[in-house]
């Protein structure tokens, strides 16, 4: 396990390098491999990117400008990358190529040569935060919106548990550094098309409660998105929703994607704990949010699979 000095140094060592995101991408992935970028580049580094699934649109401007590619990479990394499953159709090509991984997930499964993982961090982009301070890298408005969108995405705007002291400084230093903190968060937060509107309408139709109430889950077949002409990462939002609602300890989305793989997202209430009922599965992430995939199988299947553990879960904590 490497430190934050310990990385910086590795990096400064580096050239043409290639970083990596987990499939379906968040605001704290792409957050941080852009961020990271950016400082690289800064440093006179040549860098590179690429993710298993198309970079959603709301989050085109954390790339604009960066110069990318035109070399073969020397490195590979990753960034807020859990497990290697997670690198989804980019795994077989890279697994045995990532020297250095960057995390802050509890659930981390190790995969690359040396890794810097750091649980107790709200978001990975503020332990990129941390690496420009060492890298003596003094962070531009473009880096500052990077950061500031991957604390903001993975705190739910600094509401969620995993938001810590540290996750509202350093939030605090990407306004002060320039972040157009107003305007990401209207962005990732308050921004919805008709469409994406009209999906949640119809996916919110399938809800239904379980366990007394403590549960709830979510269906969204691929045919609300075809009957919509919504994406998958147009409806990420949705996970939080059963969550929302009094009362309800754990909520489940379950989600059919375009290559048949069906994907369960879990958000938990204290005292539930979504990581740990995605393990279950092979999944991970944060106590209060977490996901897990599967295949050859059916969402009704799934739903079922997801149901089954949180009562198990909720007799766990209930006790």
């Amino acid at each position: 396990m490497m430190n934050c000095v310990e990385t910086a140094a590795l990096l400064k060592s580096w050239d043409h390098i290639l970083i990596l995101s987990h499939a379906s991408p968040d605001g704290d992935t792409l957050g941080s491999a852009c961020a990271l970028m950016r400082g690289l580049v800064s440093l006179g580094k040549q860098v590179d990117f690429r993710c298993a699934d198309e970079v959603p649109e709301k989050f085109a401007y954390l790339f604009q400008g960066i110069p990318l590619g035109g070399f073969s990479p020397e490195h590979v990394m990753t960034v807020d990358v859990a497990g290697i499953a997670l690198l989804g159709s980019l795994r077989e090509e890279y697994e045995a190529k990532i020297e250095l991984a960057i995390d802050h997930h509890g659930t981390h499964k190790p995969f690359a040569e040396r890794r810097w993982v750091e649980p107790e961090s709200g978001a990975t982009t503020e332990m990129i935060w941390l690496l420009f301070k060492e890298l003596g890298i003094k962070p531009d408005s473009a880096m500052a919106d990077c950061v500031y969108t991957g604390i903001s995405t993975d705190t739910g705007c600094l509401r969620y548990r995993n938001a810590t002291p540290r996750s509202y400084r350093i939030a605090a230093e990407a306004i002060e550094a320039g972040a157009n903190a107003a305007e990401i968060n209207r962005i990732m937060w308050e921004s919805k098309t008709r469409a994406q509107l009209e999906a949640e309408r119809f996916a919110l139709n399938t809800l239904e409660f379980f366990c007394g109430g403590k549960g709830a889950l979510i269906r969204v077949p691929r045919s609300i998105l075809e009957k919509t002409g919504t994406k998958d990462s147009d409806l990420d939002g949705i996970a939080a929703l059963p969550r929302q609602i009094a009362g309800v300890l754990l909520g489940i989305t379950v989600k059919e994607k375009e290559n048949g793989e069906i994907k369960a997202s879990v958000r938990a209430n204290p005292p539930a704990d979504a990581a740990a009922l995605c393990a279950k599965f092979g999944g991970g992430g944060h106590t209060g949010a977490a996901g897990c995939s599967f295949s050859e199988t059916s969402i009704d299947e799934v739903a079922d699979k997801m149901k089954a553990a949180c009562e198990e879960e909720l007799l766990v904590v209930s006790n």
